[in-house]
């Protein structure tokens, strides 16, 4: 991929990015006043995004879609672009909430795999990484928070209904202050996750190249992070709580800990 191409993809991902904003902004406010702005942004991404594909295409005499960062990079526009479609045929601007995501995780993917992309420095190199390891400590720590207060509210819910005494505790808050507990908890959780999984990501693909794909810790990291997804979904959406939603809470702590030792091998990394 030729440089002004790869500037305007990474220009496109920046862009894509920045629609994280409202991600976040409705997973802990249940916010919309930035879901406009932020696909206004994202459209600018996708022309940006359309023009890097023209350049490199331009550049290698045909439609740059043969290795893995130009096929790469490809899905993410026509996802973009089908995005946008949707949005202004059926206005379902809340697809976003998907969209952004993951149309940011696939351009840098792109982005960061191509051949001109490299580290600058060991500097940034181990920055990269701690960085990572520090989102994946929020990630766990927020996670465990989120199973404690699910187990606490299981321990009160018992309690009332049989009027037993609770064992080692004499007094716990309502259930509807756990519940807010465990929700505030999956949010933070999720939001470190999910940038932790694309700092990872990213880092891996500089390190090893197109490699990373067949590493099973990567599988596992990204099958959390889906699950982890998945009950954010079903707690914002489908209105899960009480009960179900604290057994969801132990198995994303679950598979969240399972990520975390399959990933033992980075400390030798630090220290080099």
């Amino acid at each position: 991929m030729q440089e002004m191409s790869l500037f305007w993809l990474r220009v496109a991902a920046v862009s894509y990015t920045a629609c994280l904003v409202y991600v976040l902004d409705y997973l802990f406010r249940r916010g919309t006043v930035l879901r406009r702005p932020a696909t206004a942004v994202f459209c600018v991404g996708a022309i940006l995004h359309f023009v890097a594909v023209v350049e490199g295409s331009v550049a290698v005499g045909h439609l740059a879609a043969q290795e893995f960062h130009q096929t790469v990079t490809l899905l993410a526009l026509v996802l973009s672009i089908s995005f946008l479609a949707v949005v202004w045929i059926y206005e379902f601007e809340s697809l976003g909430l998907i969209a952004f995501p993951l149309a940011a995780a696939l351009t840098w993917m792109g982005a960061l795999t191509a051949p001109d992309a490299r580290w600058a420095g060991s500097g940034l190199r181990d920055a990269w990484l701690l960085g990572h390891v520090l989102l994946n400590i929020g990630g766990f720590t927020s996670t465990l928070f989120m199973a404690l207060a699910s187990l606490f509210y299981l321990a009160q819910e018992r309690h009332l209904k049989t009027k037993e005494p609770i064992r080692f505790f004499t007094h716990l808050p309502p259930l509807h202050l756990l519940d807010q507990l465990s929700t505030r908890a999956m949010f933070t959780g999720f939001a470190f996750t999910t940038f932790g999984v694309i700092a990872g990501t990213g880092w891996a693909i500089l390190e090893s190249g197109a490699k990373w794909i067949g590493e099973g810790r990567v599988h596992i990291s990204l099958f959390t992070w889906a699950f982890y997804l998945a009950v954010v979904l079903l707690r914002t959406s489908a209105g899960w709580r009480g009960r179900r939603a604290a057994f969801l809470a132990f198995y994303v702590l679950l598979f969240s800990t399972l990520t975390w030792f399959s990933h033992t091998g980075l400390r030798p990394l630090l220290a080099k």
